[in-house]
């Protein structure tokens, strides 16, 4: 019996064990789109990038809606259904100090980014990411997943815009920032 209770210990732990030494690992809460806090260290994930929270998209009938606010609540949806400790592997720091990392859903387990991106509530970001994500994306886009369902304007774009002193609502209408 104690043989059986050693083993079934050994084969729980045994995920855990492929986790790097620096990785980050709890429950994680969403800050956006593509930011997420684990034990109150705030990780930017690598590669994507998710609306802001003051951008406006427009759906497949022309409306505005908050496409930042409903990347959050996309990504909120998935930590809530899949409740596994998140995973995070460091790859840099942003100038804001974040850790940017690649994060999953357990060890291992899904890409939290691909997710992201494959259904439309982020972009491949390939000045970060080289790529990686490109397929998923090109996946969302043929099938008009989430944002990919009407317009937008790229988040790094509306950023941009936003800086050099555009409003939130002239910086969200892809007419007016790429006239």
């Amino acid at each position: 019996m104690n043989r059986i209770f050693g083993l079934a210990l050994a084969i729980s732990v045994l995920p855990a064990l492929t986790a790097q030494a620096d990785d980050i690992v709890g429950q994680a809460s969403v800050i956006d789109g593509d930011t997420i806090e684990i034990h109150g260290q705030r990780i930017r994930l690598w590669g994507i990038d998710a609306p802001e929270s003051t951008q406006l998209c427009r759906n497949d009938d022309s409306n505005l809606y908050q496409c930042g606010r409903t990347s959050a609540t996309a990504l909120a949806g998935l930590l809530w259904a899949i409740k596994r400790p998140v995973s995070c592997s460091p790859v840099d720091r942003d100038r804001y100090g974040r850790t940017v990392a690649t994060c999953s859903l357990g060890t291992p387990g899904p890409d939290i980014g691909h997710w992201l991106v494959a259904n439309g509530h982020a972009l491949d970001w390939p000045k970060y990411s080289r790529g990686k994500y490109e397929d998923a994306q090109r996946g969302a886009e043929k099938a008009e997943r989430g944002i990919w369902a009407g317009s937008f304007v790229e988040p790094w774009q509306y950023r941009a815009c936003v800086k050099a002193g555009g409003s939130p609502a002239k910086c969200s209408d892809d007419s007016k920032v790429r006239p």
